[in-house]
């Protein structure tokens, strides 16, 4: 579907394009309902290793002494250490889900060709090892990569000091170690996890970027209309597609050339 030309407050001249139930009604049009579901195979996939693969590290982690604690939630040392924590299994369950997710990628844009080439999960596998050999399972794993790691880190450090300054101080660590007040200790973890929600939200206009740079390369030159000139340039590498994103639309801003693109 193509860009529709708008107006911000400020009146500047902008391109908006459709948003999700547009593209929705489009794609029932064309592929019937269940068009909607392109690519669910190995996204269901991924999941279910992802969730095996946090499950192991947290088991290990624990064995190795190490365990989150809500008392030291207010400690810069404890954030820095679970944070760490967390950065090492999203980069674990990258790893081992990016595979997956370039199936998942493929087989939506097939949409934009009306290609059949990615039928199924294991024709996946087999077309892309004989194509492209195992590399071709990690297609923009670095950008994917460092867009969870900075988004990781960002809403993480934006949460900690909301909740270091905002946080009432009456209810204490060792208050609710006693269990004198559980209420307020269920209010304290409810308000910490709808801080870092929300930060989530905010943080992730900064890192969409880098998943819009990995998903690109994902198809990028891989036999599919979608990736192919003219729809799309080949890129030689994930910071081509980048500069090549970035510099498109040289009258709007960082922001809005990669919400045009």
């Amino acid at each position: 579907l193509p860009p529709t030309v708008g107006t911000t407050m400020f009146g500047r001249r902008v391109l908006y394009l459709p948003g999700f139930f547009s593209y929705a009604h489009h794609i029932v049009k064309v592929d019937g309902k269940r068009g909607l579901f392109r690519g669910l195979s190995p996204r269901i996939v991924s999941s279910a290793i992802s969730t095996v693969v946090r499950s192991k590290v947290k088991q290990v982690s624990r064995k190795l002494g190490y365990a989150e604690r809500v008392s030291c939630v207010f400690s810069l040392h404890c954030f820095l250490s679970q944070t760490s924590h967390e950065m090492i299994i999203q980069c674990l369950c990258r790893v081992a889900t990016h595979p997956f997710h370039v199936m998942s990628v493929r087989c939506m844009a097939q949409f934009v060709g009306r290609e059949g080439k990615y039928s199924g999960m294991l024709s996946c596998i087999v077309k892309i090892f004989k194509e492209e050999g195992v590399s071709g399972f990690y297609v923009g794993l670095i950008p994917h990569v460092l867009g969870e790691v900075l988004f990781l880190w960002c809403c993480n450090l934006l949460a900690h000091f909301i909740n270091t300054y905002a946080v009432d101080e009456s209810v204490s660590p060792s208050t609710l170690l006693r269990g004198k007040i559980i209420l307020q200790h269920y209010f304290l973890i409810i308000k910490l996890l709808y801080t870092k929600f929300v930060m989530g939200i905010a943080v992730n206009v900064l890192t969409y970027p880098f998943m819009l740079v990995a998903d690109v390369m994902a198809v990028n030159n891989c036999g599919l209309a979608a990736g192919l000139p003219p729809q799309s340039p080949i890129f030689k590498s994930w910071l081509h597609c980048w500069n090549h994103l970035s510099n498109k639309v040289h009258s709007l801003s960082h922001a809005q050339c990669f919400a045009v693109c």
